[in-house]
Order: C-alpha cells, then sequence, then structure tokens
C-alpha cells in the first residue's frame, strides 16, 4: 500500500516518468564480462557438449574457474539458440516406497548394460550398490557383462569400505537364484530343494539377507540412479576419452565421491546399521574359488 501511494504521490508531480525505475538505464555493480558469456557458449559447443546445465554449471566451476549460477548458464545458451540436452523430469505418477531407516539396513544392486564408451571401447555393464536409506552409491565396477564374479567385487568393496550390510535387494537374476529354466542337479532331485548359487552361499556365509524384486519398479532407488550415471557419467567418460573397461573403472572412481557428495541425503536415524565385518572373512577371502 505505501509503494502505490508513493508511486501516486510522483505521479502527480512528475508524471508518467516517476514510474520509470530510478536504476533503468545505470550501469549494474556487478556486470558480466561478455568474453566469458561467449567462453561458456563455445565450452558448452565443444568441451562440454552434452552435458546438461546444473552439470555444466558444475564443471565450469571445477575445471574452468568459471563461477556462475544455473540460471545464468541456462540463459546465455539459450539467447545461443543452444537447447537443453535432456527435458526436465516428468511428474511423479505413484508414490515412492518410504527409505529405510538406517544407512546399510538394505543395498540394492544391479547392473546395467549400456554404451558407456560411446563406441570408443567395448559394450559394458556397471555393476552397482546403492544404500536404500541415503542413496549412498558405496560399490561399483565396469565389468564386460554382468557377471558373480562383478557382483562379488562390488560386495568386497562395500564390506571392506563400510561394513556388512543386514539385507541386499536384488532382481531374479541366475547369479542370485537358480530360476525354474535351469534343469535341477541330483541332488536337488533328492533334498526336494534348489541348490544356492554361489552368491547365494556367499551371502548366507556373511549373514546377509537376500530379498528378490518381483519388477523393475521395485528396485525404483537404483533404476533412478541409471538414469543420473548415463547422463552424468556418460558425460564425464566421454570428456575423459576411456577407451578401455580399466580406464573406465579409473574414472568410475573419481566419479563417484562427488556424486555421493550432491546426491546423497542423510538418513533419518543418524545410527548406521552396517554389522562389523567378521574376522574369518579374509579366510573365506583366501580360500573361496569365487574371488571374494
Amino acid at each position: 500500500m505505501r509503494q502505490v501511494k508513493r508511486l501516486r504521490a510522483g505521479y502527480r508531480q512528475q508524471g508518467a516518468a516517476a514510474l520509470v525505475h530510478g536504476n533503468r538505464g545505470g550501469r549494474p555493480t556487478n556486470p558480466v564480462d561478455l568474453q566469458v558469456a561467449e567462453r561458456v557458449v563455445e565450452l558448452a559447443q565443444t568441451t562440454y557438449q552434452g552435458f546438461h546445465r546444473q552439470h555444466l554449471t558444475e564443471m565450469l566451476m571445477e575445471r574452468e574457474g568459471i563461477c556462475l549460477s544455473r540460471a545464468t548458464v541456462d540463459r546465455w545458451l539459450r539467447t545461443a539458440g543452444i537447447s537443453a540436452p535432456r527435458k526436465r523430469r516428468p511428474a511423479r505418477t505413484h508414490h515412492r516406497r518410504d527409505r529405510m531407516a538406517k544407512e546399510g539396513c538394505l543395498l540394492q544392486v544391479d547392473g546395467s548394460r549400456h554404451d558407456w564408451l560411446e563406441g570408443r571401447g567395448p559394450y559394458l555393464t556397471l555393476v552397482d550398490s546403492i544404500d536404500d536409506a541415503t542413496g549412498l552409491v558405496v560399490g561399483a565396477t565396469f565389468r564386460e557383462q554382468a557377471d558373480a564374479q562383478g557382483y562379488f567385487q562390488v560386495l568386497r568393496q562395500v564390506v571392506l569400505s563400510w561394513g556388512m550390510p543386514l539385507a541386499l535387494y536384488s532382481d531374479r537374476h541366475g547369479i542370485f537364484v537358480k530360476t525354474s529354466k535351469q534343469e535341477p542337479s541330483l541332488e536337488e532331485h533328492l533334498s526336494g530343494r534348489r541348490q544356492l548359487t554361489q552368491m547365494g552361499r556367499l551371502l548366507a556365509e556373511l549373514q546377509v539377507e537376500l530379498i528378490l524384486a518381483r519388477s523393475p519398479q521395485a528396485k525404483g532407488r537404483i533404476e533412478r540412479l541409471w538414469g543420473t550415471l548415463q547422463d552424468r557419467l556418460s558425460s564425464e567418460l566421454r570428456l575423459q576419452g576411456p577407451a578401455t573397461m580399466e580406464a573406465a573403472n579409473q574414472v568410475l572412481a573419481r566419479h563417484l565421491p562427488r556424486h555421493n557428495h550432491q546426491f546423497a541425503v542423510p538418513a533419518q536415524d543418524p545410527e548406521p546399521a552396517w554389522r562389523e565385518r567378521p574376522r574369518q572373512l579374509d579366510e573365506l577371502s583366501a580360500s573361496s574359488s569365487t574371488g571374494w
């Protein structure tokens, strides 16, 4: 109301000129260097081509020393006629399952077969493990295909770096459970029960409960992770140019700490549920044929 009264009084004294903002035509206190804007547009079309706006803003600050807001970067690129490489996420159509209360209660594991190297090398499978309570990626590795060895490596990373989880949530891949398509062995016919896979025996040895999902939607946490990694990690792999699985794993190791710093959330209960690694684990590692 006071602003309306002020404008009305000014209009009576000065006419329409009183309605013009006092800063109009003046020089801003923090003007943008046009050369910086041109440099950002150039980098977006060359070095960081394909990076979405937020990721590009982070790379400009981290690698180029150009500190800008996402809105500024977006405005400059739109003015230059460069559209965003990815559309915004659609609205939710279903209610997401609540997270576990404690870190270490439940890990979701899965593998993503994708052209991670974008033709520079072979197709690879990224085997990943994400903590359900926090969204932390606690173990990951590139493999030529989704195999038991890859899941053993990821579980080893988890146990050595974090501890023993209470449960593992996976799909019904033959690595975790023998499918109905696999012919039962003589021992299974005699006992009336399907024998455990190598992964099943290892989890039983470690006293980690195996929970099998019945649909991809049930593993929503890790399915959404694939969308993030296929965007951000693929862009950084393109930027650094690895052409082999070994080199890709080096890029992955550098990427994950930054990913966790940005996307992990605090657990509802600050007391973690990780169990201490058993002493016999080193003996199991030395004697196991699984490569654990």
